[in-house]
């Protein structure tokens, strides 16, 4: 676990980790815009989340892949589709779960409430998120960077060699 944690520790991941943020500030915002705009409809707060979580994902997918991790070599497999859908689906009941314990204990929530559970869920899982992005979803698309470049001083690199050590 100490060696794991040792790879969070170097330039290419903190570059990672702020671009996770700030993708992650964007699709917020958009994701609490389309959930106000949901809840303006009438939508009920669980359809709410779950239809701009939907949607956000896609956009996170997209952002993700060719941004925070430089992945523009136009190979999207299914099985990093699909284990990036598992790491979102996972954060997404998770920040479900946040908002219905928040309702519970302080509700029933208004709308301020049910913002202010939404941002402490994000927070709470941003780490998470850059785990199962850097480690599952992106792992072998990022190790097959590693080989083209032929470069065994680049960051990515060794984030790469750091996580098979920790495993």
């Amino acid at each position: 676990m100490k060696n794991y944690l040792k790879t969070f520790a170097n330039k290419e991941s903190l570059n990672q980790a702020v671009k996770v943020g700030l993708v992650g500030v964007l699709n917020t915002i958009v994701s609490f815009a389309l959930f106000n705009v949901f809840l303006t409809l009438g939508m009920s707060w669980f359809w709410s989340i779950t239809v701009s979580f939907a949607l956000t994902t896609f956009m996170s997918y997209l952002i993700n892949r060719r941004w925070t991790f430089e992945l523009k070599d136009g190979k999207v497999s299914g099985r990093e589709t699909v284990s990036f859908f598992v790491v979102n689906v996972a954060a997404y009941f998770a920040s479900v779960a946040i908002v219905w314990i928040a309702d519970v204990m302080f509700g029933p929530l208004d709308r301020l409430g049910y913002n202010v559970a939404l941002v402490f869920a994000a927070g709470l899982l941003i780490l998470p998120k850059l785990a199962g992005y850097r480690d599952v979803v992106f792992r072998k698309a990022l190790s097959e960077g590693k080989a083209d470049s032929g470069d065994d001083a680049d960051d990515r690199s060794s984030i790469v060699d750091h996580q098979a050590e920790a495993s």
